[in-house]
């Protein structure tokens, strides 16, 4: 049999994916911070802090694959977080009721993008840095600009923090698993369903690999456009709702940097940002990759600032293997 080029193996998107997940295990047992890195502790943690930027990421993937891209998420995580610790914790609504709102609120924030990207053709990157903007804006607004949290600066007084916020930050399995986790599980499998096994999974790989022969086929593109980015913000209002019940507040600033890194899982994962190709196996693997790439600098004490260099620069790597293949 004639050796295999590392150059060929390469070209697969698989292949690329499953190599970086590869080099960074081999990273962590190298660098493994006195034994930290075997620890099942470390990994179950870090399962649970991807987890917002893996649900981000499922979003993301499905607009990608139509050629676009969604900035906004960060700033819909952000607007939902506080909308949901505004309903329960200040107006005590009743959680499972505030949830369906919240949710129905990031999914039409996403729609609206996806109308301006769809029927006014206006650029995805024009709209959704745009829409990020303006939604950090609606969050330090609901807000008055401070943390919704058990403090009620308007009566000077502390109410209970809600019981479903500890419902959604708990742990299950005698403590070996963060429901979190378990709700990326979810977005990934709908994800990956509503991609491989639907027409409407088939029309986003159409307009993503030419739109114009995917509308004189037949595929209806400004719908598929518009529930693209709906379905992103609605990942988002999902990632906004764990983001505040694990940091037990909803925070205005929160979020700010998770569209990088949620861009990036989608990226190492192999989703082709020029459209067509892709899928959620691949930005599973990228969200592992990430997730232990930073795990791995967490453990050995590397700034904050260090991580984000990295992960940009890991982005520009992974576009330019695109670019080989």
């Amino acid at each position: 049999m004639k050796p295999v080029a590392l150059s060929h193996v390469l070209k697969s998107p698989i292949a690329r994916a499953v190599l970086a997940l590869a080099g960074m295990l081999i990273l962590g047992s190298v660098f493994h911070a006195d034994g930290a890195f075997f620890r099942w502790t470390t990994h179950r943690d870090m399962l649970r802090q991807l987890s917002v930027y893996g649900i981000l990421g499922c979003g993301m993937t499905l607009v990608i694959v139509t050629g676009g891209i969604d900035l906004a998420v960060s700033s819909v995580l952000a607007a939902c977080a506080v909308g949901f610790s505004l309903l329960t914790i200040h107006q005590e609504m009743n959680p499972w009721l505030a949830i369906a709102l919240v949710l129905l609120g990031g999914a039409g924030m996403g729609a609206v993008s996806g109308t301006l990207v769809g029927r006014f053709k206006i650029q995805p990157f024009v709209v959704t840095l745009a829409a990020m903007v303006l939604l950090r804006g609606l969050a330090k607004h609901l807000s008055g600009g401070q943390k919704i949290s058990t403090y009620i600066a308007a009566s000077d007084r502390s109410v209970p923090l809600p019981d479903i916020f500890e419902r959604i930050d708990a742990r299950i399995l005698g403590d070996n698993l963060a429901i979190v986790t378990v709700i990326f599980g979810v977005c990934v499998a709908a994800s990956a369903f509503l991609l491989r096994r639907t027409r409407f999974g088939r029309y986003l790989y159409a307009t993503g690999g030419n739109l114009e022969a995917a509308r004189l086929s037949g595929v209806p593109v400004v719908r598929t456009l518009v529930l693209a980015y709906a379905i992103s913000g609605f990942f988002a209002a999902v990632a906004g709702i764990c983001q505040a019940a694990q940091e037990q507040q909803g925070d205005p600033e929160t979020g700010m940097g998770y569209e990088l890194s949620a861009i990036a899982i989608v990226v190492i994962g192999g989703t082709n940002l020029a459209g067509g190709r892709g899928g959620m196996g691949l930005t599973f693997v990228g969200a592992l990759t990430i997730g232990y790439l930073q795990k791995i600098l967490s453990i050995n004490a590397v700034g904050e600032s260090s991580r984000l260099m990295l992960t940009g620069a890991i982005i520009v790597c992974a576009v330019f293997l695109q670019r080989q293949s």
